[in-house]
């Protein structure tokens, strides 16, 4: 690691650190009604949109309902994601003339949209209209984001209600975080993406003239020389010289800023945020990073200021950043080693201060090895799924800890409101330990934790797991799923695995090496995907519901305290337990032993 790098994670660290409080303490006052500089704005829009779409503000729902909510909600928007692609053909704003999109594509994409994953198998540039970038994935960007944060709000006053049969109302929910929190924040960032150079217009793809042609020889098929029988005959066809080249356009910019903030990640192009068009100086790759964990962070202190204890939130997110940061540097150090098989070659992979060195196999030379390690870390940590560099090219240790940090179940900061909810389902595992540990009925912010939100919970960390582990074993030993695989050996489970770790979190990011857009890839996916996501949001709301119910148990000297480094150590060793011991045996199968057989 040079000093430099070092630098820049630093400073990023920080900055996100300074903001966590200023920005926790405005959403606590979004959700708790409080008023904020933004009222008189976006007030009168706020009352516009319940009086035309019929929602009493202050009417609440109970659990079932709010879950009925997310789920209607949610399978509508499947449906309309799910037609625009395939009616794209005949809809405005496709000045490139692009046809439907395949059923099994459209299928997976929109259930991908919609569950804040946005994994891709499909070129964005070659494949989607700027009406179903804007109209379908764009606006998926911010709803799929605001579910995710409203459920956690109901998840919140579980914990601070006593008595009640309601948690909110969902509509609300929604709405407020979209109008508050959302859009005016998307639409800052927007500004200042387009003002680095990243593309936002409606215009046609345009051709310009190379300013270097480019000259290639093209060759006929190779044939076996009859004479050696093992060498191959080269025929040339023809010459080709390439004078234009077609630069994409689009409404760029609004996307990619939603994407960054909802930790959503699909690229509005193929390459992602290592795009020129996405992604063009080190000032948007730095902004792009911040936006991905500062909504996750601050709603810790959210959190905190919610329940009435701000050192529970700042428990939540130390223990976050004590797993993050080691594994972050962890990826950065292995990376930065470079990778042995170059040796052969007479590559000098030495690092100094001038010159990072190191495996840049994959990464932008603009960003470098610093930047795309701590891309890599926080992208997969964040369940945000962007990247600015490929993780296919990773070393294999450096490519095992964003894969692991998935595996985690997307706690570590997490997506969106689905990884502070996430976490907390391992609170009340780790409290409930607490409580066998010493005889007594545990609690957790004066709320006794019972035989059901221990169920509730422990479906919420076994069923990505489930999802995961299952679907790599079909996929590896099925025609259809090993015809994708690309790399064959322990990489190329490597990146089937990442594939459903990936999809069964929410993530959406990918090895790359994987040939997933396949009618059995696209659909077991999309399979994933759809119960990573909802399977997890019921259990969640019914925990809301069953806590709201109860009484406050005022604390004793039996209580466990939830606010010591003592807890943040029970709480770390219970996710590092439960991630290795069902982890650990597939991964031992794909970059474990790739890197044992002498790739570094």
């Amino acid at each position: 690691m040079i000093v430099n790098g070092i630098e820049q994670i630093g400073l990023y660290l920080v900055i996100i650190g300074i903001l966590v409080k200023p920005f926790g303490i405005y959403m606590a006052k979004i959700y708790e009604g409080e008023p904020c500089l933004l009222d008189r704005v976006i007030g009168p829009v706020e009352r516009f949109i319940y009086r035309i779409c019929c929602i009493q503000k202050e009417e609440e729902m109970s659990w079932q309902t709010y879950g009925i909510s997310v789920i209607v909600f949610s399978f509508a928007g499947i449906a309309i994601l799910y037609l625009l692609q395939r009616l794209q053909g005949f809809l405005p704003l496709n000045p490139q003339g692009f046809q439907a999109v395949t059923p099994d594509s459209s299928f997976n994409t929109a259930i991908s949209f919609v569950s804040n994953t946005n994994w891709q198998g499909y070129s964005g540039e070659t494949t989607m209209s700027y009406l179903t970038q804007m109209a379908g994935l764009g606006v998926q960007n911010f709803v799929s984001a605001a579910s995710g944060m409203a459920v956690l709000v109901a998840l919140i006053r579980g914990f601070v209600r006593r008595k009640a049969n309601t948690i909110g109302n969902f509509w609300v929910d929604l709405t407020r975080t979209i109008l508050y929190i959302l859009l005016p924040l998307s639409f800052l960032f927007s500004i200042i993406l387009i003002s680095q150079g990243v593309v936002q217009s409606l215009n046609p793809y345009r051709d310009v003239q190379l300013i270097q042609p480019i000259t290639y020889e093209r060759y006929r098929a190779n044939t076996i020389d009859n004479t050696t029988k093992d060498a191959y005959v080269k025929e040339i066809s023809d010459t080709i010289t390439i004078k234009t080249q077609t630069l994409p356009l689009g409404p760029a910019a609004s996307q990619i800023a939603i994407k960054q903030l909802g930790t959503n990640g699909g690229g509005f192009f193929n390459t992602n945020s290592s795009h020129p068009f996405e992604n063009p100086t080190p000032l948007t790759n730095f902004l792009e990073l911040l936006a991905i964990l500062l909504i996750p962070s601050a709603l810790c202190y959210t959190f905190g200021r919610m329940v009435g204890d701000a050192r529970q939130g700042w428990v939540l997110f130390a223990v976050m950043l004590v797993i993050f940061v080691p594994l972050m540097f962890l990826c950065y150090h292995y990376e930065q080693m470079g990778n042995s098989c170059f040796n052969e070659f007479g590559i000098d992979q030495t690092a100094s201060d001038m010159q990072s060195g190191g495996n840049m196999e994959g990464k932008e030379v603009r960003f470098g090895i610093a930047t795309s390690a701590l891309w890599a870390s926080a992208t997969t940590a964040a369940s945000n799924g962007s990247v600015n560099s490929i993780h296919d090219s990773f070393t294999p240790i450096g490519g095992l800890i964003p894969m692991w940090l998935i595996q985690l179940g997307e706690i570590v900061f997490g997506g969106v409101g689905s990884g502070l909810y996430g976490m907390l389902a391992f609170v009340i595992v780790s409290v409930f330990i607490a409580g066998l540990m010493v005889g007594r009925t545990p609690e957790y912010l004066g709320k006794k934790i019972e035989a059901f939100e221990m169920k509730m919970a422990s479906i919420m960390i076994l069923i990505p797991a489930a999802l995961v582990l299952a679907g790599t074993a079909v996929a590896v030993v099925i025609k259809d799923g090993l015809t994708g695989i690309a790399n064959p050996g322990p990489h190329g489970f490597s990146e089937v695995l990442y594939a459903f770790s990936s999809a069964g979190n929410n993530n959406g990011s990918a090895f790359a090496g994987l040939r997933s857009n396949t009618t059995f890839y696209n659909t077991v996916l999309g399979i994933a995907m759809f119960f990573g996501r909802f399977w997890l949001m019921i259990p969640v709301l019914a925990i809301a519901g069953s806590l709201a119910a109860k009484k406050f148990t005022p604390s004793s000297a039996g209580t466990l305290p939830t606010h010591t480094p003592l807890f943040i150590l029970l709480l770390l060793s219970v996710i590092i337990i439960v991630g290795a011991l069902t982890f650990l045996p597939a991964l031992a199968l794909g970059p474990i032993v790739e890197y044992m057989l002498g790739f570094r």
